[in-house]
């Protein structure tokens, strides 16, 4: 295994023999390429070392420059930028987003006039994380914003901790309308180059580096290439750096906005960002304390000491970012292999000797960890096909169910018959679906593609019995995403529209249909007229009376009947011929 550092300080020289071995038994077990990390003590960068492999197929070594993705470490960065904006009069982080961002808007309209821009960095608007929103990586971060109106929420504001990247996302698209430039931009010209970091902001700018890590992701307990996912939501995690260059962050946060005898950020203004804001939890170890969040860092308790740190992880990369600001220590570790332990074992073993303590064994505790979750993987296949009705069969024809699905927010799901199985099309991705039982058919699991594996997918029928909507669990924290059925069949064709019109009575009851602006209009006597939208073949539904449609019939390209289809019954009106 390669071992790079720049020179230790000596005080930390008899720890590295330990560090070394620590980091290669680690990297091992849990299958990590490669490793670089950083140590800052009493304001100085005291250590960096790095290890194995940055490109495996390459054999290409990571250095202490070696660039990787730090992923949600980055908030800690749009968290400071908010900051610099808010000592400068341009916003009050405590004030509701929508006084400098107008158009920002929430499912739920008080919490979209009440969610301040603390409640964005601190993920308290009430909005859970609802990640396959931006996922697929096909929208711009501006794009995503309107889309988050359409998105439930899963709590009040203020009441419960959910992390949440789109809220990052939005801190982002305010600091580029406060400052007047692009939100890369001003992180590199008021933070990161006055720190001497060499940072990007996306795959294309880690690639185009002297120095690029490449990702790797595991299966089950194989190590394979990870996906090129890029991160859309730049403001919450798209930042790539070297731990040489993360180790100067640190520094200024330890400095408390101090950096190189250069004041960046008054102090209490750092202070208040280090400050815990919202309850996360307590940790299933006995080591920590309650966890809570404070502007772009986690706060905790370990042995003892006060931490203020981040992690961050993606398809490929993990990181960890960790302070212990009373004792004036800081650990970076970065690897190019997600999900594994190394960057905890590593950090907290760090933290330990040089805090003067003996060791907890995390390497020992994270083994078990890692050894019964894969032990258990076979069980949790079992008892979901124990879940499964058997000998159940669809409702309908397979062909039934094709058709296009639109949510206002997701998108749009398409379904296609094809070789005598359905097919699901998705914001570039597609499969096989299989049956799981009754309405329910299921994707498909994909190593090597962006794919939102055994996702059930449950289709919906109306009272007679046609299939209406689809229904999928893209956010566990909420009620499964309804996406409509879009209309399709003669009820499109403006041609047919037009052979509708005309004088129909039902007993004594007159409707006349007329078209406006291609759009019917139906005008019942003694009621006001209602607008049809086209809804599947020739039906169509009143947009004024919810759970009420209107169906043409005829032979031909005759028009001759409506068919009312209502919650107290279907009726039927005759055309007058006139």
């Amino acid at each position: 295994m390669n071992k790079s550092s720049e020179s230790p300080d000596a005080s930390l020289a008899s720890l590295i023999p330990d560090i070394d071995r620590l980091a290669a038994e680690a990297m091992a077990v849990w299958k990590v390429p490669g490793t670089a990390l950083a140590v800052v003590q009493d304001g100085k960068v005291v250590l960096t070392r790095a290890y194995g492999q940055r490109d495996v197929e390459a054999d290409l070594p990571v250095t202490p420059r070696t660039q990787f993705v730090i992923c949600s470490i980055t908030k800690s960065f749009t968290a400071t930028a908010i900051a610099l904006l808010h000592n400068e009069g341009l916003l009050d982080w405590g004030k509701p987003v929508r006084d400098y961002l107008p158009e920002f808007r929430l499912h739920d309209a008080i919490a979209t006039e009440r969610v301040t821009i603390r409640d964005l960095l601190t993920h308290q608007s009430g909005l859970p994380r609802h990640d396959w929103l931006h996922l697929p990586g096909d929208l711009a971060p501006a794009e995503m914003l309107p889309l988050m109106r359409h998105l439930e929420l899963s709590r009040d504001i203020r009441t419960t901790w959910q992390y949440n990247n789109l809220c990052y996302n939005a801190a982002g698209l305010l600091i580029e309308r406060l400052s007047g430039k692009s939100f890369e931009t001003f992180v590199r010209e008021r933070l990161t180059d006055r720190l001497g970091m060499a940072v990007g902001f996306s795959l294309d700018e880690l690639e185009a580096a002297a120095e690029a890590a490449r990702p790797y992701m595991i299966h089950v307990d194989t190590r394979l290439p990870a996906l090129r996912l890029p991160i859309r939501v730049t403001a919450a995690g798209a930042i790539n750096t070297s731990v040489t260059d993360l180790a100067n962050w640190m520094r200024l946060h330890l400095g408390q906005g101090e950096f190189d005898g250069e004041r960046l950020l008054p102090a209490a203004l750092v202070e208040q960002l280090h400050a815990p804001l919202a309850h996360v939890g307590k940790s299933e170890f006995s080591e920590f304390g309650h966890g809570h969040y404070a502007l772009g860092f986690q706060s905790n308790t370990y042995r003892g000491d006060r931490l203020m740190w981040h992690g961050g992880g993606w398809n490929g990369w993990g990181s960890l970012m960790t302070l212990a600001p009373d004792a004036g220590i800081g650990v970076a570790v970065l690897t190019n292999r997600s999900p594994s332990a190394v960057p905890q074992i590593l950090t907290w073993y760090i933290v330990d000797r040089l805090r003067g303590r003996e060791p907890v064994d995390w390497f020992a505790r994270f083994h078990r960890i890692r050894d019964d979750f894969i032990a258990h993987i076979p069980a949790d296949k079992e008892a979901r096909e124990k879940a499964r009705h058997k000998d159940t069969k669809p409702a309908h024809a397979l062909s039934a169910y094709a058709a296009d699905y639109a949510h206002p927010a997701y998108g749009m799901i398409s379904i296609r018959e094809r070789d005598g199985a359905l097919h699901w099309s998705w914001r570039g991705m597609s499969a096989p679906l299989s049956h799981r039982h009754f309405e329910t058919f299921v994707t498909p699991e994909i190593i090597d593609l962006l794919h939102p594996d055994n996702l059930p997918i449950t289709f919906q029928t109306d009272r007679d019995g046609n299939i209406a909507h689809l229904s999928a669990p893209l956010e566990p924290m909420v009620r499964d995403i309804v996406f409509e059925r879009r209309a399709a069949g003669d009820c499109t064709d403006p041609a047919f529209r037009a052979r509708c019109v005309g004088h129909f009575r039902s007993g004594g009851v007159n409707h006349h249909v007329t078209l406006d602006a291609g759009r019917l209009i139906l005008k019942p006597d003694y009621q006001p007229a209602y607008r049809l939208e086209p809804q599947q073949g020739r039906r169509f539904r009143i947009i004024e009376l919810d759970g009420f449609a209107v169906e043409f019939r005829g032979e031909g390209d005759g028009i001759d009947q409506i068919v009312f289809h209502q919650p107290n019954g279907t009726f039927v009106a005759d055309r007058v011929v006139e």
